[in-house]
């Protein structure tokens, strides 16, 4: 969704992210760059069809395509709608030149996320006056191997039935409960037709290459 409503409020955040100091190798670092705030200049300026107008006149009275105004501008990836369920997927497979390699880097990732910074400050889903998205972490997809062969395997949360996950699915209403500690229940490792109980360090000790979370508040 493109936010063109309110200039003033375009690049403003629900939590400060001037706050947050990711560190590096973590997905909250991920997540800031995905999200930080770019420069269009040169061969990347924005048409401006405000500027244009200004300029030429309304659009009917424009014939040539020289005629539009180009102008710099600033743009910014946020998230406008909360959702019941955050899927986060991690370049794993980097093409260098004609070679495709898998990159192995260990990204930390929490049981715990808050969306917040990187969220527009009229979020959609989200109660008025909460400063938080928080999510809970239930899934990972991991992969082993190389580009050539490997092998996917996965950890999943077994948990009780989250209901007001299901109010929000099911009739929209944003959960209201403060609610900061992952949910409850038990790790298991799936490898084909192997199932394993593991613990939570376990996990976040992974490869990640898929991360699922549920929404808390």
């Amino acid at each position: 969704e493109v936010s063109t409503e309110d200039p003033e409020t375009a690049f403003f955040t629900l939590a400060d992210r001037e706050d947050l100091n990711p560190e590096e190798g973590s997905i909250h670092h991920c997540l800031y760059q995905f999200t930080r705030n770019e420069k269009l200049t040169e061969t990347n300026k924005l048409l401006c069809d405000v500027c244009t107008q200004r300029h030429y006149g309304p659009k009917k009275n424009i014939k040539s395509e020289k005629k539009y105004v180009y102008t710099n501008a600033k743009k910014q990836m946020l998230i406008s709608l909360a959702p019941p369920i955050l899927t986060l997927h991690l370049k794993r497979f980097q093409q260098a030149g004609f070679n495709l390699r898998k990159v192995n880097r260990h990204i930390k990732f929490p049981e715990v996320i808050d969306l917040a910074p990187f969220c527009t400050v009229k979020c959609k889903n989200v109660a008025e006056g909460n400063t938080k998205v928080l999510y809970s972490l239930y899934g990972v997809v991991e992969h082993s191997g190389t580009m050539r062969s490997g092998h996917y395997t996965a950890y999943a949360k077994m948990r009780s039935m989250n209901n007001r996950l299901s109010d929000l699915v099911l009739r929209g209403q944003s959960p209201q409960a403060l609610e900061t500690e992952p949910v409850k229940g038990q790790w298991f490792h799936i490898s084909d037709t192997h199932v394993q109980a593991v613990s939570a360090s376990k996990v976040l000790s992974s490869q990640a290459y898929l991360l699922f979370y549920e929404r808390l508040l």
